[in-house]
């Protein structure tokens, strides 16, 4: 059993969204990403089976899709195939979650 503080030991940066791995097994991987507004997460996916959530901590963006965008804000969460196009931008400063099952 572990815990960690993301709000304390998750920084942000002027020059890039900053990246803190949350925890790295054989079964999940969690990543905290921090954006200033404007930063975004480009749209990729990657050629394997799994899924991954993106769960908005704090501020508000938007998710990326191939196709569309969607309304990104504090409590929202994004639920996906990994196979997927996803991506994610703020529009303020954002804390996101993302979890990949299993990890990449």
């Amino acid at each position: 059993m572990k815990t960690m503080n993301i709000f304390k030991e998750g920084s942000f940066s002027e020059k890039a969204m900053k990246k803190l791995l949350v925890h790295d097994s054989p079964y999940f991987r969690i990543i905290n990403f921090n954006f200033k507004a404007g930063q975004e997460l480009p749209i990729h996916s990657h050629e394997l089976e799994g899924e991954l959530s993106i769960q908005v901590l704090e501020g508000k963006g938007e998710y990326l899709a191939a196709d569309k965008t969607l309304p990104a804000e504090t409590g929202d969460i994004l639920v996906c195939d990994i196979a997927e196009p996803h991506g994610i931008r703020a529009t303020t400063d954002m804390r996101v979650l993302v979890t990949i099952a299993p990890p990449l």
